[in-house]
């Protein structure tokens, strides 16, 4: 197992905003890859997560937030187990930031299984329609179509979307590090967008 680089130590706590003995023992755990580091780090946020999902959250923080020229307005809730995590600096940062974020990339759902089902089956239809003409086995469309689907996922579903202030990791990855770093289920319960003339 390699010594962590010191500057890959601090790149990857800028990247993650993790702590610097995880970032430290993913760094020696992937040879100082630093792509690497950052995949064992999401498979750990993703496995404390999972361990702490089925906990109840019960408490929260509602953050309100206006963007400058006051046409475009938002309203998050977000869930934990206890008022003391809903009171700490990083839910209310990841609060302000998930505001931003929905505020420029305007989902329209939570969760993929909030799509409204004829929605989506449209939507598969019309994939499958660009396919039609394509000359390929039915199992390959099939698969190309599942890919444009998850695409879609991850322009409309505010969960499968690129974090704006880190692309590198989706909004689902980016709650499930905040779970990890305070100890408590964390899950986004709602949103709302307004904005002027939409």
């Amino acid at each position: 197992m390699a010594i962590a680089d010191k500057s890959l130590i601090q790149k990857l706590r800028e990247i993650t905003g993790l702590g610097l003995l995880d970032c430290k023992k993913a760094l020696e755990q992937a040879d100082n890859d630093l792509e690497k580091a950052i995949d064992i780090l999401r498979k750990q946020g993703a496995a404390v997560a999972a361990k702490r999902s089925a906990r109840e959250t019960t408490q929260g923080y509602i953050h309100a937030y206006i963007h400058p020229g006051n046409r475009v307005g938002v309203l998050v809730e977000l869930n934990c187990e206890t008022d003391f995590v809903a009171s700490t600096k990083d839910v209310a940062q990841f609060a302000q930031d998930l505001c931003l974020h929905i505020a420029a990339l305007k989902p329209l759902y939570l969760a993929p299984e909030d799509i409204d089902p004829a929605f989506l089956a449209h939507e598969r239809d019309v994939f499958l329609a660009q396919m039609s003409d394509s000359g390929k086995p039915a199992t390959i469309v099939a698969q190309i179509v599942e890919g444009k689907v998850q695409k879609l996922y991850a322009d409309i579903c505010l969960i499968k979307q690129p974090f704006v202030k880190n692309d590198q990791f989706c909004v689902d990855d980016v709650v499930k590090q905040l779970a990890a770093k305070t100890g408590e289920n964390i899950r986004i319960k709602r949103f709302a967008r307004f904005e002027i003339g939409a």
